[in-house]
């Protein structure tokens, strides 16, 4: 299915579109939701908006996150992955993670994938992020990941969570085999984490 092309000129003029911007931000600042802050992101990149605003709703979206983050953490709640919030949350941490690793910030980019791990309540994402942490710890750099371990081909497009990477060139019990003593490191590290919340 091809998707229409997008006008970029004609929506800077389009008052209906540049209303639903306006809206966006209202809500988004009102509700504090990550969701909407995603959503007023995608439509200021489609009109080519100042770097400034950009960066101004990226900063928003990931502080929102954290700040969801720590209330989950303190309360020993996981991030629902059937919740719109919740994922959007997961998201921009994820995002950050991913970030971080791109810049070969690798404890860091470990670190955020072991929290994630821990704080998404869903197993098979679970299992991804401890491989995301595992690869970092074996200090793989980020291009040899996603070239070597990562299958985008599997990628369902319409998947709410397929911001998230996890598929890969082997089964998740492979790639764990394969990283067997640094996905023993990780586990060792979300253990020592949650004993330290109770």
């Amino acid at each position: 299915m091809e998707t229409p092309e997008i006008h970029v000129e004609e929506l800077k003029k389009d008052e209906e579109f540049l209303a639903n911007i306006k809206r966006l931000e209202v809500e988004c600042k009102e509700e504090q939701s990550i969701a909407k802050g995603y959503q007023l992101l995608d439509a200021q990149l489609i009109i080519e908006a100042p770097e400034e605003e950009i960066n101004e709703i990226f900063t928003f979206i990931v502080n929102a996150a954290f700040d969801l983050l720590a209330e989950k953490l303190s309360t020993t709640a996981v991030f629902n992955m059937e919740d719109e919030e919740d994922i959007a949350a997961a998201r921009a941490i994820y995002e950050h993670g991913i970030q971080r690793y791109s810049e070969n910030d690798l404890k860091g980019a470990k670190e955020i994938f072991l929290i994630l791990s821990h704080s998404v309540g869903k197993n098979s994402l679970k299992d991804a992020m401890l491989l995301h942490a595992a690869v970092a710890i074996a200090k793989v750099n980020f291009d040899d990941f996603i070239e070597q371990y990562v299958d985008v081909s599997k990628v369902e497009e319409s998947d709410p969570l397929a911001f998230f990477i996890q598929t890969f060139t082997k089964s998740i019990p492979d790639m764990f085999a394969q990283f067997e003593k640094e996905v023993a490191v990780a586990r060792e590290e979300i253990r020592v984490f949650a004993d330290s919340q109770v």
